[in-house]
């Protein structure tokens, strides 16, 4: 039989009357009505508070407003395909058929994870961003070893440098290169007596109780997931309706501050004859190396984040219909 799924909500005249023209069809275009209330998650009231009354039937949709020519012919239409593809016996229209009916633990799984994923991706970004800051503290508190752990742990994903980290628990945030030209913060050199070019030991420096202890992963990169980790709270505390950052905003706010800035940095400092002469060496400071991660962690944020939720969306409105359909089924 056809099965048919009309998305409704209370109070709601226009999904009356389609309820009541659906009936008046049952004997003409014999199907299961599987009645959906947008109200049951938040996905669907988000899709359909404008639209409904929204009928499918196979492949085909109607959304309000529509009488019942449209819904005789929308269902004359999924009945004729449905009796075309079963007198194929077409292997994958029976293989997806059969899945129709059974609710399996993957589908379970998908469903919850969709409707959970903005806080499992808050839960890694914070826990990767907050190990580096919790090196510092273990160090603060003598505790070396697991302090040591993290730092070796994260020493392949960032350079480590001693004056582009963030310090705690010092009488400065920074101790950046006296290149950068930073007048009123103690240069790296001074603080430690660690010279600046040795960049092995200034990768390899970890802090002291003089100085403070610097964070595992580089100021930079300790904004750029810092400020993602921001934009996940804001997203799910607004209820994800947030749209997505236009992609030339994201390249002129996100991409280019932290390129012009990283970039210039890298090239200035390569030591390639002629290119000096053209880019005149420069180290950057922390604020413009804390500001432009930020910028980039948090626009990039704003441009991928709401993708993903459109993808989660249209996952959970699919399982939820599958399982509103599978549970109408087995009730009859």
């Amino acid at each position: 039989m056809l099965t048919v799924t009309l998305f409704t909500r209370k109070e709601c005249h226009l999904c009356e009357q389609a309820k009541a023209d659906l009936q008046s069809l049952q004997e003409e275009i014999p199907h299961q009505l599987v009645e959906i209330d947008i109200e049951s998650d938040e996905s669907l009231l988000k899709s359909y508070l404008t639209e409904i009354p929204v009928l499918e039937a196979g492949p085909y949709r109607l959304k309000a407003p529509f009488g019942l020519p449209e819904l005789r012919m929308t269902l004359g239409a999924a009945r004729d395909r449905r009796g075309h593809l079963e007198q194929l016996s077409d292997p994958e229209y029976q293989r997806r058929s059969a899945n129709a009916q059974v609710m399996s633990g993957t589908d379970r799984f998908s469903l919850w994870i969709s409707r959970h994923y903005i806080w499992l991706v808050f839960f890694l970004f914070l826990l990767y961003v907050g190990l580096p800051v919790l090196a510092p503290v273990l160090m603060k508190a003598r505790l070396q070893t697991p302090a040591k752990v993290i730092y070796t742990v994260y020493s392949p994903l960032c350079h480590q440098l001693g004056f582009r980290s963030l310090y705690l628990f010092g009488p400065q945030y920074f101790y950046p290169r006296s290149a950068a030209g930073v007048a009123d913060l103690v240069n790296f050199e001074q603080a430690t007596g660690v010279s600046e070019d040795d960049l092995w030991a200034a990768r390899q420096y970890l802090g002291s109780e003089e100085v403070g202890y610097k964070t595992a992963l580089c100021a930079r990169d300790v904004a750029i997931y810092g400020a993602i980790v921001l934009f996940i709270v804001i997203y799910g505390l607004t209820g994800r309706r947030i749209k997505p950052l236009n992609w030339i905003l994201w390249l002129l706010l996100g991409i280019l501050p932290v390129g012009l800035d990283g970039f210039s940095q890298l090239f200035s400092q390569v030591g390639i004859p002629g290119l000096n002469e053209l880019i005149p060496y420069r180290e950057s400071t922390p604020f413009l190396r804390t500001f432009t991660g930020a910028l980039f962690g948090f626009m990039t944020a704003w441009f991928g984040l709401p993708y993903v939720e459109e993808s989660m969306q249209e996952t959970r409105q699919l399982l939820v219909k599958k399982a509103r359909v599978i549970e109408k089924t087995n009730t009859r």
